[in-house]
């Protein structure tokens, strides 16, 4: 029997709580919801026509009274009906859009509320899809979302990388499993002209960082151009930039990470580019190694710098901004005379602002002077929501050092 919009169970905000809805945001907060007695009794993640106090239906949302987070808006229309038909004109959006803008069938298909579809991400890997869903919602849309992926994609292989602590905000388990085909051994990607390689089942997030995509090809660009010979990249994971820099030209790469396995791919990928013996590798906290080559003394013509999030919650915000300006000031420290340093940071509680005056502040400790050359976010397979400004998340400098 198929569903009507007629029959979704109707949510209504509290009194003057519209307004941030109204001008593009996605979200409604559980203290902003009126939680009667039909919202108290809704299973998670279910479908609702949310509306204002007065009665006026502002779209359909995912609705989960759990979390801070309690309603999702997953349609602006109050007469859609989330099915099959509906997943599959939302996947066939952003399908036309990564063909549009990667033309290689890698890439972030689906990202989150941006591709609207809350809290899922998927990415693909020629003809194999990583999912990781986050919330109940989308979880209970599971079976149609599948569905619809078959008749956009008809994907040979899914795993579900459903091992976020995300998940349990929304009172979901955490777990991987693999729904078709296989996922034995690394994954191959390409990107940038480049092969790559990832763990999709034991690797951070879905296994590959496609946000840094356009970044990395800058990064190739310069050392090519400026014809840097010595590069470090301080945290390598499966050699994304350090690859880069070799096929740019580079004579001597260092590619630093404290994982054995993201190193072991890194090496993968040298050898399957034939970068081999243009690459060492080596593993160590890039604290530590900064330390260590600054008593050695030995300064590269570009040092890249893009770790996991220093500020992973607001209350570490104070703490992750020291890192962020320690982080330039000794990553500037081995930048030789007229060099470049590239430094990100893919903390979204850390604002575009803040993050350019810790390095800057990190820079001029160092006694070095600095021009800021690029500043760029994620690729565009990774687009921004207008109404949620807080999910720009990944912040990428390129500075001139003099």
């Amino acid at each position: 029997m198929n569903t009507r919009a007629s029959e979704y169970p109707v949510v209504r905000l509290k009194s003057k709580a519209d307004r941030r809805i109204r001008q593009g945001h996605p979200w409604a907060f559980s203290n902003e919801i009126e939680m009667d007695e039909t919202a108290r009794g809704l299973p998670p993640g279910v479908p609702v026509r949310l509306e204002t106090a007065n009665g006026k239906a502002l779209g359909i949302f995912l609705f989960n009274r759990h979390p801070l987070i309690a309603a999702r808006r997953i349609s602006r229309d109050p007469t859609a009906v989330v099915d099959v038909a509906f997943l599959e004109g939302r996947l066939r959006r952003a399908l036309a859009l990564r063909e549009a803008l990667v033309g290689v069938p890698f890439y972030r298909l689906v990202h989150a509320e941006a591709d609207g579809l809350p809290g899922t991400i998927i990415d693909r890997f020629g003809d194999k899809l990583v999912l990781q869903i986050n919330t109940a919602g989308m979880e209970g849309l599971q079976p149609q979302l599948l569905e619809a992926l078959d008749r956009v994609l008809a994907p040979r292989h899914i795993l579900l990388r459903n091992d976020t602590p995300a998940r349990e905000l929304e009172g979901l388990s955490q777990y991987t499993e693999v729904l078709r085909g296989t996922f034995s051994g690394s994954l191959e990607v390409q990107e940038n002209g480049t092969r790559y390689f990832a763990d999709s089942g034991e690797g951070q997030k879905t296994g590959w960082f496609y946000d840094q995509r356009e970044n990395r090809a800058f990064v190739e660009q310069l050392v090519r151009g400026a014809g840097l010979k010595r590069v470090i990249d301080l945290y390598s994971f499966s050699g994304g930039f350090g690859i880069q820099a070799a096929l740019g030209g580079a004579e001597e790469v260092t590619l630093l990470d404290r994982s054995t396995a993201a190193l072991d791919l890194a090496r993968q990928a040298a050898e399957a580019n034939g970068v081999t013996g243009r690459c060492q590798f080596r593993k160590s906290d890039a604290f530590a190694a900064l330390e260590h080559l600054a008593r050695k003394g030995a300064p590269h013509d570009l040092v890249i710098a893009d770790p996991p999030a220093f500020v992973k919650a607001k209350k570490d915000l104070p703490q992750g901004l020291r890192a962020y300006r320690k982080l330039a000031r000794l990553a500037s420290g081995q930048v030789a005379a007229e060099g470049y340093l590239v430094i990100c940071s893919c903390s979204h509680h850390v604002e575009r602002a803040r993050f350019a005056e810790q390095v800057h502040r990190g820079i001029e400790d160092c006694g070095r002077k600095a021009r800021v050359l690029r500043t760029a976010g994620a690729a565009p397979d990774h687009p921004l929501h207008p109404g949620l400004p807080e999910s720009e998340y990944l912040k990428a400098m390129v500075l001139a050092l003099d």
